[in-house]
């Protein structure tokens, strides 16, 4: 059977915009072998902690195996007899597997050149993100589709052809893992807050121009606080003074919470709603089927936006699509006002009481 390797290195909502590909490969190829070339700090995307194992699970649904690495480390200790050690330990691991074939669908150098260094063909798509990513695929496709996962979807189509024998690509949900561990931790949480029902909300974002106001997303706490539901504010590491501005602006309605991914991934799955900007716990709740409300500005929806029919993108006209990550939140995107996130927010749960 096919032996497939991913390159999709990070991030937490570019993994998740990859994974219903792969979903797509595995239910397509049961019998194929799925392996994944990820940085460390995403393995929870892909399987739950613990004892590894070529097998499949639910605590491993749909990749093999993992071949994590370190860039950003590897990039600072790169001179040092122990990086290159590791480099060639994680080389050697994925050469052994024997790849029929690699998709890069992060279109950068550096996946390209790790998908490469499998000695396998590569393919990737004919306008990667980083130009001269181009020069490591052996095979170079156009991009179909408007959002990025339904090109990572076209892409795999395309490339594994041959593979496939006649078989249908479907595009279908992502299967994320099921973490024993985590879910009772988030059932823990849960109880400790003494909290039945509640909304997720990520004030956090990639850079200035994403970021909606702390105080708007406390008065969508208090609003939603009016239909009995509680709001856990996600704090990512280096965010707990933003998490914590929005508790301060809920008025006791709000919740701050930190962990890990796999506990991310536990929590989502029993919020009512998912509230936040173009971030990965956005996507997470699309992956999950959990209805998510996406405050948009510099970032294009129509490409970026939440992924599934229990979504809301909102945008206002005057926003520019753009990457310069200005620290300024766009001046579109502060037009968005919280009436019209709770407006969403209720369509979403269908105008009924928590």
């Amino acid at each position: 059977m096919a032996k497939i390797l991913i390159a999709r290195l990070g991030s937490l909502g570019d993994i998740l915009h990859a994974l219903p590909a792969v979903t797509a490969i595995r239910a397509a190829l049961p019998e194929a072998t799925i392996g994944w070339i990820v940085e460390e700090g995403w393995t929870e995307l892909l399987t739950a902690r613990g004892p590894k194992s070529d097998s499949l699970s639910p605590q491993k649904p749909v990749v093999n195996f993992l071949h994590t690495v370190n860039t950003k480390r590897w990039r600072g200790q790169i001179l040092h007899a122990s990086t290159r050690a590791e480099l060639r330990g994680a080389l050697r691991r994925v050469r052994d597997v024997h790849y029929d074939i690699a998709l890069d669908f992060q279109g950068a150098i550096k996946s390209a050149l790790l998908a490469s260094l499998s000695r396998t063909p590569v393919a990737g798509f004919a306008d990667p993100r980083e130009p001269a990513a181009r020069f490591f695929y052996s095979q170079r496709y156009p991009r179909a589709g408007e959002h990025v996962i339904e090109q990572n979807h076209a892409l795999a189509a395309q490339a594994l052809k041959e593979h496939l024998d006649g078989r249908e690509l479907k595009l279908i949900p992502p299967r994320l893992p099921c973490d024993p561990e985590a879910d009772a931790w988030a059932k823990t949480e849960i109880m400790r807050l003494g909290i039945a029902s509640f909304a997720l909300v990520t004030p956090g974002a990639g850079w200035g121009a994403k970021q909606w106001p702390a105080e708007r997303f406390g008065a969508v706490a208090q609003a939603l606080a009016k239909h009995n539901l509680k709001t856990l504010v996600n704090a990512a590491p280096g965010e707990e003074s933003l998490a914590q501005q929005v508790v301060d602006a809920a008025g006791g309605h709000a919740f701050a919470v930190s962990c890990r991914i796999g506990e991310l991934i536990a929590l989502t799955r029993r919020a009512r709603i998912v509230i936040g900007g173009d971030t990965g716990p956005l996507h997470l709740a699309a992956a999950l089927g959990i209805p998510a409300v996406g405050l948009f500005g510099p970032t294009d929806p129509s490409r970026t936006g939440p992924f599934g029919e229990q979504t809301i993108a909102l945008r206002h006209p005057q926003s520019q699509t753009t990457f310069s990550h200005h620290r300024r939140p766009d001046e579109g995107l502060l037009q968005i006002g919280a009436e019209e996130v709770v407006g969403a927010a209720r369509h979403l749960l269908g105008g009924r009481r928590a």
